[in-house]
């Protein structure tokens, strides 16, 4: 392909990876499809085709296990020494730190959000949490346990416990942050010695198929460690949720997918991790720095166009402050530059599919029917190919709109004010949602903030800040925002099994 179709200046790497068809990664080769099959990848900004991919479906599912079994079976991986598996994992980090430039624009590319952010973002945030989980390989241990056996008074018992690797992994990761979902499950597994069959989404699978190019030209990791099928969710993703070879499942995605993988995943009883969807609350009270509260709250919705499990996507908002707080938003999205991620200037990209684009302006019309008043955006415009929504923000919503109950998955923000700060009312109220993934309370009264976070049953409360995310701290959701964590030394917990050995002394 002729990268001058894609009207930017890009890495000569990123041209060259561009023009060539990509190929699945199975057992340490490059191979096509066995059906022969391909997909187009497109820029989301122009809606034009940038790449195409092999779409991998059931029979390359099974290669690709089958690679991933005899490498986990055979011990190729885990008997590498702790130290030698931290060293290797450690180095995938500076690989890609070596590779910033060209990773950055795949992923704007590619999810069309801007290239600095993507930069500074999504590829930092990649490279660290191989740092922090490569620091863990040597510290992934049992324990002694003192045991008293009623039934054997005399004898004497020596017991422990072994934490050992889950098995095949089976990874299926999301197109809002292809790389570092990407990132974040491949370096727990790879620490934790599983093995692994990584599906990204078939929207954005640019970047982690670069992530392997880069890993492979490395020749670090012994063959069929890691595996990666692309390719359409209903032809690989399910086969691969579903495989009886496969010990566990990782899914980043829509709660409404998660629940199929769930069924998939039943029968041979896999372990299953779910991170999906969320409607989080931005709860901001009087006494609060509304200044600091507007900006935090405006980020956190508009942060990566909407396409954020966390957004901060329902505002609450003391009446007294009620109108300067969504006046303040709604100049902030009126002055936010929409335009395809590869222009330095802008500051919000395009939705990354039509279907994406569709969903959102839906539900813009829907909020509009049910009476909700547009104080900024409410525009979206697709006309020349790019699939570009602004930033929108409704008043007058209620806890009965389709637009404040469900999960819209781009800018659009739901205001609403509160009177009552009877913290119990509140909590209500951020709880009125079947999700649980995150929320943030903007006060200076540090009693009424850490109370209120003990009342919101979510897996994460931000306090004075919203989008804060370290490679130390667990991540994940209460309700239908999913099962167990990532990140921190919490998921190493989700790639391990525990063993109990007793020994008769």
């Amino acid at each position: 392909m002729d990268a001058s179709i894609l009207n930017y200046s890009v890495n000569d790497n990123v041209a060259k990876f561009l023009s060539q068809t990509k190929k699945l990664y199975i057992n340490g080769d490059w191979v096509d499809s066995k059906a022969g099959k391909t997909f187009e990848v497109e820029d989301p900004a122009t809606g034009k085709k940038i790449a195409t991919c092999s779409a991998g479906a059931e029979e390359d599912i099974n290669l690709a296990v089958t690679a991933a079994r005899k490498a986990f079976d055979s011990n190729r991986w885990g008997s590498i020494p702790p130290n030698e598996r931290g060293k290797i994992v450690w180095k995938i980090g500076d690989l890609i730190d070596e590779h910033t430039e060209e990773l950055a624009q795949l992923e704007s590319l590619d999810n069309g959000k801007p290239v600095a952010i993507a930069g500074a973002a999504d590829v930092a945030l990649s490279s660290d949490i191989f740092r922090y989980m490569a620091g863990w390989a040597t510290k992934i241990e049992g324990e002694t346990i003192p045991i008293s056996v009623p039934y054997t008074p005399e004898a004497q018992y020596h017991s422990y416990t072994l934490r050992e690797p889950v098995g095949v992994v089976g990874q299926i990761i999301p197109w809002n942050f292809p790389l570092l979902m990407a990132a974040w499950k491949l370096s727990v597994a790879l620490t934790a010695g599983c093995t692994i069959v990584l599906k990204p989404a078939e929207q954005t699978p640019l970047s982690a198929l670069r992530l392997t190019e880069i890993i492979n030209d490395a020749g670090i990791l012994p063959e069929g460690v890691l595996n990666v099928v692309t390719g359409l969710g209903e032809e690989a993703g399910a086969p691969l949720a579903a495989h009886p070879h496969v010990d566990k499942v990782a899914f980043t995605g829509s709660t409404e997918v998660g629940k199929l993988i769930t069924q998939a995943a039943a029968g041979n009883l896999k372990k299953v991790s779910l991170e999906l969807g969320g409607k989080s609350p931005t709860i901001i009270f009087p006494d609060a720095d509304v200044d600091a509260a507007i900006a935090g709250a405006a980020s956190a919705i508009f942060f990566n166009h909407g396409q954020c499990c966390c957004a901060g996507s329902r505002l609450m908002a003391h009446e007294k402050i009620f109108d300067k707080v969504a006046e303040g938003i709604s100049k902030i999205a009126s002055n936010i530059k929409v335009g395809p991620g590869m222009d330095t200037s802008t500051e919000m990209g395009p939705l990354v599919s039509n279907e994406q684009f569709q969903k959102v302006s839906g539900y813009i019309e829907s909020g509009k029917s049910d009476g909700g008043e547009i104080l900024a955006g409410g525009k979206y415009d697709n006309s020349e190919g790019g699939h570009f929504v602004h930033p929108t923000v409704f008043a007058k919503t209620n806890a009965d709109m389709s637009i404040v109950k469900e999960e819209i998955f781009g800018p659009v923000l739901c205001a609403q004010p509160f009177s009552d700060q009877d913290l119990d009312k509140i909590a209500e109220a951020a709880n009125n949602t079947n999700y649980g993934l995150a929320a943030s309370v903007w006060s200076k009264d540090i009693s009424t903030a850490h109370k209120l976070a003990g009342k919101i049953r979510a897996g994460t409360v931000w306090i004075n800040c919203h989008n804060i995310f370290d490679a130390s701290l667990p991540f994940g959701g209460y309700k239908e925002s999913g099962w167990g964590r990532e990140m921190g030394h919490e998921v190493l917990h989700a790639y391990t099994e525990l063993k109990a050995v007793t020994v008769n002394l």
